[in-house]
């Protein structure tokens, strides 16, 4: 995480969104985001709770992070203006399961319990500010495929392994307002057995947009030796996404590859 710091203190974003599996209940790098002098919103995933069912290594995890942690709760900031609600913390996807050591710490609720509290803290978002959806791992809707954005791609069939709640949830927002981000991670970007690659970026029809933030691993080298580390990077202007890329950043913090996704105009930075 040293490194990672480093290269965040030198990038300066407006923001940092951690979409979780940040270790498997280690709190080295949760410590170390505690420590990070930047404003940042985390959803803990479902490798976070480590094998640990009674809940203790997740609630310690979600003591040191405090406010930063936003799941089913909402994060603001006023320079920029932006908002982002969390969606239910250590999800594994699959529709909807809530572990025994989440039911420890927030109790017992069903999958429609879960959608109200992500819309609650939805409705507390200032109207006027940019309002991004932070997942462990995306919705159901997004395609049935292994390609899909969080198409199962381990186990035959493919199917959709999104989270229903947080798509019930979605609908139930859109009333109201539209989204313009929901960024997660959760399915890994490089699919099993060398099937290829998953679809990491979705625009629907309501003009939400959906990134896949799940680079396994962030850290690497290029084919001229070079170590790369990657950040899924947002850009909004004017309160509506502008820019969207992945992006791979020297140690210098120089980019020296990047896909870009979606492109407008200038904007307020936010690295997931």
């Amino acid at each position: 995480m040293a490194d990672d710091r480093d290269l965040l203190i030198q990038l300066q974003p407006d923001a940092v969104l951690f979409v979780g599996d940040l270790s498997d209940g280690d709190f080295k790098l949760v410590k170390a985001i505690q420590q990070l002098p930047l404003p940042v919103a985390v959803i803990l995933g479902n490798h976070d709770r480590g094998r640990d069912q009674t809940g203790e290594i997740l609630s310690r995890q979600l003591k040191l992070l405090g406010e930063r942690h936003c799941g089913w709760g909402l994060r603001q900031w006023r320079s920029p203006h932006v908002a982002v609600v969390g969606a239910r913390p250590c999800s594994s996807g699959g529709g909807f399961y809530l572990s025994s050591a989440v039911e420890a710490n927030f109790g017992p609720m069903s999958v429609n319990d879960s959608a109200d509290r992500i819309v609650e803290a939805a409705m507390k978002a200032p109207a006027q500010w940019p309002l991004v959806v932070l997942a462990h791992s995306g919705p159901t809707g997004l395609g049935s495929d292994m390609q899909s954005p969080c198409g199962r791609d381990w186990k035959a069939p493919a199917i959709d392994w999104g989270d229903q709640d947080l798509a019930i949830a979605l609908d139930r927002i859109r009333k109201h307002r539209v989204p313009q981000l929901v960024v997660f991670g959760h399915m890994h970007h490089e699919l099993k057995r060398g099937q290829g690659c998953r679809q990491t970026f979705v625009q629907d029809r309501f003009g939400t947009v959906f990134l896949n933030a799940a680079c396994v691993p962030r850290r690497g080298l290029d084919p001229s030796g070079r170590e790369l580390c990657h950040l899924s990077w947002v850009e909004f202007v004017d309160g509506q996404l502008s820019a969207a890329s992945h992006r791979w950043f020297l140690p210098d913090a120089s980019v020296a590859y990047e896909q870009t996704l979606f492109q407008s105009s200038k904007s307020t930075v936010m690295p997931c």
